[in-house]
């Protein structure tokens, strides 16, 4: 029975990667990544060095607002930019930095006027996977009229910036969600962080990783959700799940494990579709799932990994830090499962025909995507 049962669950698999292959159904998918800035000052001078998606701001795509660039106003133009060779991409960049130029705010912390801002260089990454994100890394100065603390921020249309104080060993380090400002920013050495305050920060950044920017966490955890409505079914699935990716995310940060993006996306991928499948074969929970969810947990933990690594952790905060990004992953997902239920479970889930018409088209659904996610990081990257 059980082998007849997986067997269902893998033809309708691939029966749902099938449909992905017949015409009409090509869109790529570009996640948003918060762009990542380091500042040093010095006597002269304020340097800034920025990692960022420059197709993403040269087609003008509102960052703020999507976590992906796919289905996105002046997608097509992403596209475009995407294709092209560094050097070309380069051209277009310096002509267009004037305008970026103006949505950079760099000023003294008691002043309303923008420093003149001066472009030093630009490298951009080679084309690579086109279905990935390309970063370039641009480098810029302004005059330091004075030794007064600055401020930094830019355009909330640009998105979310981790900005980093270089130079100094208890500088300024944080989060800025977009069009926020950041803490002033002197020479001066900060008053260093408590474990506390570094838990508190780095909250958020888990947070923002499944919502919104984790799409595809987020279609895991409605897998997870519309298999039932029971709570002990839920929590079951829940506990495997955040135990699992705890341990690789951990593994991961401590530098015990590292696997690239290019197999595990791909296998994240595969998980959404293969707990979306089961949903359509069962409405309770089988003694195996949780193993299977734990397996997956895995593979999204080291996911939550190379998000994390982005930002860095810092070295005399480690743990707080590791637990506050993991606990805003939670709050996350949490988050997932309580808007699920007030949309859904709430209003219609004692309903006879729920499943019917809500669980099994919106398993479809999920296996869909994630159906498409597998072959757009494998066969056609």
């Amino acid at each position: 029975m059980r082998m007849a049962y997986l067997k269902q669950i893998f033809n309708i698999t691939i029966l749902t990667l099938s449909f992905w292959l017949l015409p009409g159904n090509v869109a790529q998918s570009h996640e948003v990544l918060p762009s990542i800035a380091d500042i040093t000052l010095d006597r002269k001078s304020i340097n800034v060095e920025i990692r960022l998606t420059a197709e993403a701001m040269l087609a003008e795509i509102d960052l703020q607002t999507v976590s992906d660039t796919s289905g996105a106003e002046n997608e097509q133009e992403y596209d475009r930019l995407r294709l092209l060779k560094p050097d070309q991409l380069e051209v277009i960049f310096r002509q267009y930095w004037p305008e970026l130029a103006k949505k950079i705010h760099i000023r003294t912390a008691d002043s309303d006027n923008d420093l003149l801002l001066n472009l030093n260089a630009i490298r951009i990454d080679p084309v690579g996977d086109i279905d990935l994100p390309r970063f370039s890394d641009i480098s810029f100065t302004a005059p330091r009229q004075s030794f007064e603390p600055i401020v930094f921020s830019w355009d909330k249309r640009l998105g979310s910036i981790i900005l980093r104080q270089q130079g100094i060993e208890n500088g300024v380090t944080g989060y800025l969600t977009s069009g926020q400002k950041s803490p002033p920013i002197s020479d001066n050495l900060q008053p260093p962080k408590s474990g506390w305050f570094v838990f508190v920060e780095y909250i958020p950044i888990g947070f923002d990783h499944i919502l919104p920017k984790g799409l595809d966490h987020v279609l895991f955890v409605l897998g997870l959700y519309f298999l039932s409505l029971k709570l002990s079914v839920l929590l079951w699935q829940i506990t495997s799940f955040t135990l699992a990716h705890t341990v690789t995310l951990t593994a991961a940060a401590f530098g015990l494990v590292n696997l690239p993006a290019t197999v595990i996306e791909p296998l994240i991928a595969a998980s959404i579709v293969f707990v979306a499948v089961e949903n359509l074969f069962s409405q309770r929970l089988s003694k195996w799932r949780p193993i299977v969810i734990f397996a997956f947990g895995l593979l999204h933990g080291l996911g939550f990994a190379s998000v994390l690594s982005a930002f860095g952790l810092p070295e005399t905060h480690f743990i707080p830090a590791l637990i506050g990004f993991n606990i805003g992953v939670e709050l996350g997902q949490l988050s997932v499962i309580l808007i699920a239920f007030i949309l859904l479970g709430y209003w219609f889930g004692k309903k006879h025909w729920f499943r019917a018409r809500v669980s099994i088209p919106a398993s479809l659904l999920i296996a869909a995507t994630g159906g498409w996610w597998f072959l757009e990081r494998t066969l056609l990257a």
